[in-house]
């Protein structure tokens, strides 16, 4: 995984062809790259993501951000009811209880710890 300006570069080798390519997968636009070696790689990448908000800023259109906050998630009605009363139990808001447990879950906060 690479990354520049926040957008998130998904690389895969070619052995056959003996590149690496990549795609930028934080966004729906799609943005492409490829090199033979790392240097090469994260060059075209960002490279690559230069073009793309200079291309948007001729259009007058604004880019796509990654990463913008919003998750929408499908949970089964009983998932769902064991989320909800879980927040309660904690004595938090569905969202927040929601963000800490991701937290936790991915590292980002010691459990106990309030998130950033």
């Amino acid at each position: 995984m690479m990354e520049y300006k926040g957008y998130l570069g998904q690389v895969q080798f070619d052995d056959e062809a003996g590149i690496f390519h990549g795609e930028v997968i934080n966004i729906r636009d799609v943005i492409t790259f490829q090199g033979r070696s790392v240097e090469e790689l994260r060059q075209a990448l960002e490279d690559s993501i230069e073009d793309y908000l200079e291309f948007c800023a001729e259009l007058g259109k604004e880019p796509e951000k990654p990463f913008s906050g919003r998750v929408t998630i499908r949970l089964s009605p009983e998932q769902h009811r064991k989320v909800v009363f879980a927040a309660a139990k904690a004595g938090e808001a569905l969202e927040r209880w929601i963000a800490e447990t991701l937290d936790r879950a991915t590292g980002t906060v010691q459990p106990g710890a309030a998130p950033a």
